[in-house]
């Protein structure tokens, strides 16, 4: 099985015609796509209150990929608002109950820095991590090319493998030691996640500082024929592991949903058990 949708689920205009509003705007969504990655998650340690109205809001058969909690990952600037950080774990992995009692649980999603490079300190850190979330799927995604490095590579995806963690493949720009290659293999025989960020080298290159640099990174729409190559690239992830689930993150430009939709196109899917459209006025 394939899944392919999009990070967030507010911000894709193309997907939204009639007035939908920002609280309707998910129910809508699953209409279009059949998983979301919840961004909100990564800001803030969400209420229950928030999952619970968002699987609520979506079919039975839908799947998010939950982001981790930034002070889980070592984005978060200064001190983490917790007494510690087995109690950040613990509350991260509370909000997670109504996604986890519906079934809808795809996987916790930890990405880390472009500094959290391959030392031992760094792989110690990740197996606490995976010893705190216990039974949840969880997957890895880096940011620093050491991780891949052609002496390491290897042992990076022994110890993914190993330690149970999921392998995140992804496409972006290819940017030296901030930027990982696409490599393209699975640990996990059930699960395999592959995001696509886009190839945007001088946004990406462009310091994390200012109001817009995010928006200048993920300014990317992917052509025809860079989508049609990575069709092969699926159906090898495919046979490696039972699910897939590809996710664009190229939303700068309002790109994703477009990008995403032409991706379920080119891999000839048709998903069953989608959320009813809402008909306009006309």
């Amino acid at each position: 099985m394939i899944y392919v949708g999009v990070t967030g689920w507010g911000d894709h205009d193309s997907l939204y015609h009639g007035g939908v509003s920002q609280r309707d705007k998910l129910k809508e969504y699953g209409a279009h796509f059949p998983i979301v990655e919840v961004d909100a998650s990564f800001y803030a340690v969400q209420p229950k209150r928030n999952s619970e109205k968002w699987v609520s809001e979506t079919p039975a058969s839908f799947r998010f990929v939950v982001k981790a909690y930034q002070g889980m990952t070592g984005h978060q600037r200064g001190e983490i608002p917790f007494e510690s950080k087995k109690e950040m774990f613990k509350a991260f992995c509370d909000s997670l109950e109504a996604y986890r009692k519906s079934g809808k649980l795809a996987m916790v999603l930890f990405q880390f820095p472009p500094w959290f490079d391959c030392k031992r300190e760094n792989v110690n850190y990740l197996r606490w991590c995976k010893a705190e979330m216990g039974d949840i799927p969880v997957a890895i995604e880096f940011r620093n090319q050491s991780w891949y490095r052609p002496n390491v590579v290897q042992q990076t995806l022994g110890f993914i493998e190993k330690e149970g963690w999921i392998h995140t493949v992804c496409d972006e720009p290819q940017a030296g030691e901030g930027s990982i290659p696409v490599v393209l293999h699975a640990t996990d025989k059930d699960k395999t996640l592959v995001r696509f960020h886009g190839r945007n080298l001088h946004g990406w290159q462009r310091p994390a500082s200012g109001d817009n640099w995010r928006e200048v990174r993920y300014l990317y729409r992917y052509n025809h024929q860079e989508l049609t190559e990575w069709v092969e690239k699926i159906r090898i992830l495919e046979k490696e592991s039972k699910e897939l689930y590809v996710l664009f993150n190229n939303n700068s430009g309002g790109d994703a949903a477009d990008n995403a939709k032409q991706m379920i196109e080119l891999l000839g899917i048709e998903y069953e058990g989608l959320a009813p459209k809402q008909l306009g006025l006309f």
